[in-house]
């Protein structure tokens, strides 16, 4: 596909954003429906604590699954995968047990993966020159789903109790069958060129951008400091104040909101400015936005909530079309390892967070983090 001749093909784009939003959903099911699941299996938290590893093992393997989606198989994998993932995390709520339980957590980590390796690559082949402007667009689907994913599964428990959320099965099945229509006859296989002939195995790669992969590492680590601060530890923060569960949940799902907001318009912005610049401007205003918001209380949390949401979540678009800039033939490959960087950034950054709160407080850790 000569992606600079065809230019940004909105359609498309879209058509990935949507089911990049449904797909998402499905994954953050587990959270909100975990209180009805340990109840009805009688497991412990630690056994609970599990289940988000289990579902998180696949990304280990995102380096074997990027140079798998090199070769022509990737539209399938995009294809089928929403199918997937809806199939496995709409049956934890029947799951007779906790090893069942884990399986189809396992699963739905596999597909997940099949998803989010390949996406970015066929984003960047659609959005020709502006690719900011494509993981944009690819990037408020996820970041809507995080809101809305939680909503839309306690509306089913609401509805048909916990052992109904099989019913959410179809409209993942829905979500294929679009992609199926949309993409079975294109093809994002890079045209072979001599830049690909020379550039060796997947290891030279690795090595010839091991300077961009350190810099996002590096980038990812202090921003996802804050992220895991004012995101899964804002509830409990915030209620350790004094504040009511309610407010907390209000609280969580504005920064979302505006979260999503910060993903549709950094990456495009990043086109005009450039992606440094962009990057400069975000990691200047969250963390002085959070040393705001931590000297606030009552009402005076919300307006600024808004602007650090937005600032909080900007940098994924951004990152992702830095990766996708690499003066590479082999996207998905270098898109995995960035990919993997995120696994373990977050699995490092979340309880080091955790281990520091329980040592000095809420307000000494995360004023240290914006420092």
């Amino acid at each position: 596909m000569a992606e600079a001749k065809e230019g940004f093909q909105k359609g498309r784009v879209f058509s990935i954003s949507a089911v990049h939003f449904v797909h998402d959903c499905y994954t953050s099911f587990l959270a909100p429906a975990l209180p009805l699941i340990i109840d009805k299996l009688g497991i412990s938290y630690g056994m609970t604590g599990l289940l988000a590893v289990i579902q998180r093992i696949p990304s280990l393997f995102n380096p074997l699954i990027g140079i798998v989606a090199e070769r022509p198989v990737m539209r399938h994998m995009v294809i089928f995968s929403p199918a997937l993932t809806a199939l496995f995390m709409s049956l934890i709520g029947i799951a007779p047990g906790y090893v069942f339980l884990a399986v189809l957590l396992f699963f739905s980590g596999i597909s997940s993966t099949l998803w989010h390796i390949p996406t970015p690559v066929m984003v960047k082949q659609l959005s020709g020159a502006r690719t900011g402007k494509g993981m944009s667009y690819y990037m408020v689907g996820g970041e809507l789903a995080r809101t809305a994913g939680p909503m839309i599964i306690l509306g089913v428990i609401s509805w048909w109790g916990l052992e109904g959320t099989w019913n959410m099965m179809p409209f993942g099945f829905i979500a294929s069958l679009i992609l199926y229509l949309n993409f079975r006859n294109a093809n994002f296989t890079p045209a072979s060129s001599s830049r690909q002939h020379q550039e060796g195995s997947y290891w030279k790669i690795f090595l010839r951008f091991g300077s961009a992969f350190a810099l996002t590492g590096g980038y990812t680590f202090f921003q996802a400091g804050m992220k895991a601060s004012l995101t899964y530890y804002l509830p409990t923060f915030l209620t350790s104040m004094g504040n009511s569960l309610h407010y907390s949940e209000l609280a969580l799902t504005v920064i979302q909101l505006a979260g999503a907001g910060g993903a549709l318009f950094a990456g495009t912005f990043s086109d005009k400015i450039g992606r440094m610049r962009t990057l400069l401007i975000i990691s200047l205003a969250a963390p002085l936005l959070t040393l705001l918001f931590l000297s606030l209380e009552g009402f005076w949390f919300f307006p600024v909530l808004l602007p650090l949401g937005f600032f909080l979540f900007a940098p994924t678009s951004v990152m992702l079309a830095t990766v996708q800039d690499l003066g590479t033939e082999k996207k998905a490959f270098v898109n995995s390892i960035y990919m993997t960087l995120n696994f373990f950034v977050s699995v490092m950054v979340y309880p080091i967070v955790g281990a520091i709160v329980d040592r000095v407080g809420f307000l000494p850790t995360f004023r240290t983090i914006a420092f």
